[in-house]
């Protein structure tokens, strides 16, 4: 028989209060977008600017194309960019026409969005789902930080039974965000701890569970297989529920991390991205094209290392961090 595990708020309480957390030493300030687009903003963006600045000439407009594909924008979406921003008449300038192609394929932002309950008294639910490496467990638990700071309970489902080590990682994430925590041994159905961990939040009253699963490749039908079976359960324990199934995204990894995000999409239903290492790319052009690619909105933007470094994603600010 599998174990059913639990840490944090047992008795039904959700751990510490929003005033705990806010001062404690867990707590990092926001992130910065500008700072975390900072290598996007100096790379291919900076080219742009420099050729637009003056009348671009025909072979300009080929270079800004060329700059706009290196910044993983992609390649058919780069030419829309330029041929439609060359054919803006209400533009006041070259800069300002790419731009605002720009901006039109991202799609239109949702200010304080966040996950909703299917029926009044349940928890709404978050998936998290993606390949290996691309942070999302430690994403799991800055969305946890973020949605216990603004006053919430939520509880964290190990899903991912593959591995001993992500448990006991994930474990360590309710831990820090005072979040509660719901596993089986390892080796068990994922599903089945999908099961488990709403009947915990059911009766604890929690506002928000997110749950853990194992990296797996887009290429093997098993694992995608497995996740759908996720999904049916949930809709089973909860009727009528509609969970967000948000897709960790790296985006160093480009035009590669699209194609990924893609078979997800059609296999478990996106309802978002998050997309992580942002940072630590120059290729920051990968929103647009996962945009206008996939109709999935960009839910969030992993700016750094910190628990406060998962932002929200705002379509004009990000635009605007990585014009300058």
């Amino acid at each position: 028989m599998d174990l059913l595990l639990t840490a944090r708020g047992g008795d039904g309480q959700s751990g510490s209060s929003e005033s705990e957390l806010a001062v404690g030493p867990e707590v990092d300030a926001a992130g910065d977008l500008s700072a975390g687009l900072a290598r996007s903003r100096g790379g291919f963006m900076a080219r742009i600017r420099g050729i637009l600045r003056s009348g671009p000439s025909d072979a300009d407009w080929e270079a800004v194309e060329e700059l706009l594909i290196s910044g993983d924008v992609g390649g058919g979406l780069a030419m829309e960019v330029v041929e439609r921003a060359r054919a803006r008449k209400d533009a006041p300038s070259a800069e300002a026409a790419v731009r605002a192609e720009l901006t039109a394929r991202l799609l239109p932002g949702e200010h304080g969005w966040r996950p909703q309950p299917g029926n009044p008294g349940e928890p709404a639910v978050i998936l998290v789902v993606g390949v290996n490496g691309t942070g999302k467990t430690t994403t799991i638990g800055k969305l946890a930080h973020l949605y216990r700071v603004e006053g919430s309970s939520v509880l964290l489902a190990a899903a991912d039974t593959f591995r001993a080590a992500a448990i006991d990682q994930l474990r360590i994430w309710s831990d820090r965000t005072a979040s509660q925590f719901v596993s089986h041994a390892p080796g068990a159905d994922p599903a089945a701890v999908i099961y488990d961990a709403l009947d915990a939040a059911v009766a604890r009253h929690c506002d928000v569970v997110i749950a853990d699963t194992a990296g797996r490749l887009h290429t093997k039908s098993n694992l995608m297989d497995e996740l759908a079976k996720m999904r049916r359960v949930i809709d089973k324990r909860l009727p009528g529920a509609e969970p967000e199934v948000l897709f960790v995204l790296d985006a160093t990894t480009g035009q590669n991390g699209l194609s990924q995000a893609r078979v997800f999409n059609e296999t478990v239903g996106l309802t978002g991205i998050v997309l992580t290492k942002l940072d630590s790319t120059a290729k920051g052009g990968i929103v647009f094209a996962i945009e206008d690619s996939l109709r999935v909105p960009v839910r969030f933007v992993g700016v750094g290392e910190k628990l406060g470094d998962l932002l929200p994603f705002e379509p004009e600010a990000f635009v605007g961090a990585l014009f300058g």
